[in-house]
């Protein structure tokens, strides 16, 4: 029992540092923080403010938009009790009954802030009414009403373009939580398995990854996120994927690749991390949109190939099961990229297979 709980937190502890180590999440999100900006970039983000409010949680985003409607309502509340005092309609100038009053029913600043909601919004009770004595006043009325339709236009943007953001569509884009090395076609293979889970398609696919580690260069210096392309590819090439059903995607273990040096032994070993990304185009909205996902030594599997997915059913249809998307099974696989055409390579074969908790499904 005390090695259960043990190791379930050796394994948890072990979950919580590979996360926080990572660059890119599972979920496609950049685990980089900003320091010691200077205070006069920060007016770009000002001056492109409908990018900023767009990009912001949506806790701020409505708190602005609760705030810059309070906001001008009380401040013409101002306006509209002012210009009560200016023509002695306030309960505590004590107008007399033939005092020809701006706004009937205005008579306090309470009474100012509603008739202010009221007008903004374009309520009209009916209780408090502007009157044609006061030039002014009208005036003001005019200003608020083109104002109210101003910040009500604004705000409807960009609650619908926030709504709208493609990277909504994303979330409808599933990669495998594992990746594997196996053997393909007379080639060394890293693969990744990615869903659409949607049926209406991603037009314009491009898949392609990046190769993140730290390198020392033969001066001495150390880049932290040294970068190398990765190019993958499934079985009609690499562009203009047609991106229908679940795709199994290829890269290729060469001597270019930056896999060919790594073996069963020290992939674990290693301190890396792949990107993988994914540009593609809406069919319904025409928007693009990236999904991004990462991979670390520890979520490679050397040894194994993913389950069949797809099948025919007897009226011809193709179907899909997901219920096999992030399984692996074990396979004949060469340890290393350099023993990939010796015959006496030592071979790397589990014996049991594994489930790939990437995908869940009812």
């Amino acid at each position: 029992m005390a090695q259960n709980i043990g190791q379930f937190f050796k394994d948890y502890l072990n979950e919580w540092r590979i996360q926080h180590n990572r660059l890119v999440t599972k979920e496609g999100h950049c685990n980089i923080e900003y320091s010691n900006i200077r205070y006069k970039y920060w007016i770009s983000f000002l001056l492109d403010i409908w990018t900023t409010l767009v990009e912001i949680h949506w806790t701020f985003l409505l708190f602005f938009f609760v705030a810059s409607f309070i906001l001008s309502w009380f401040v013409f509340a101002l306006l509209w009790y002012w210009v009560g005092g200016t023509n002695g309609d306030l309960w505590w100038q004590n107008p007399s009954d033939n005092t020809t009053v701006c706004v009937i029913g205005v008579y306090d600043l309470t009474t100012a802030f509603l008739y202010s909601l009221e007008t903004q919004a374009f309520i009209a009770y009916g209780t408090r009414v502007i009157t044609t004595f006061c030039p002014g006043a009208i005036a003001i009325y005019i200003f608020q009403v083109i104002l109210a339709t101003i910040i009500s236009c604004f705000w409807g943007g960009v609650l619908m373009a926030k709504i709208s953001l493609p990277k909504r569509r994303a979330k409808a884009i599933m990669f495998s939580k594992m990746a594997v090395i196996c053997s393909r076609q007379d080639t060394l293979c890293l693969k990744i398995r990615v869903a659409n889970l949607r049926k209406s398609l991603m037009i314009g696919t491009q898949i392609y990854g990046k190769f993140i580690k730290t390198t020392t260069t033969t001066e001495g210096e150390s880049i932290i996120m040294d970068q190398v392309n990765i190019d993958f590819s499934v079985e009609t090439g690499k562009d203009n994927l047609f991106f229908i059903s679940p795709l199994t995607l290829y890269h290729i273990i060469d001597q270019k690749s930056p896999f060919f040096e790594m073996s069963v032994e020290t992939l674990q070993n290693q301190d890396f991390e792949l990107v993988v990304f994914m540009d593609s185009v809406a069919e319904y909205t025409s928007f693009s949109c990236q999904v991004r996902t990462s991979y670390m030594p520890k979520e490679i599997k050397w040894g194994y190939q993913f389950l069949p997915i797809i099948s025919r059913s007897k009226p011809g249809k193709y179907h899909v099961d997901f219920s096999n998307f992030a399984k692996v099974m074990p396979m004949e696989t060469p340890h290393c990229g350099y023993c990939f055409h010796n015959e006496k390579a030592h071979h790397q074969n589990s014996k049991d297979g594994t489930d790939n908790q990437g995908f869940e499904c009812d």
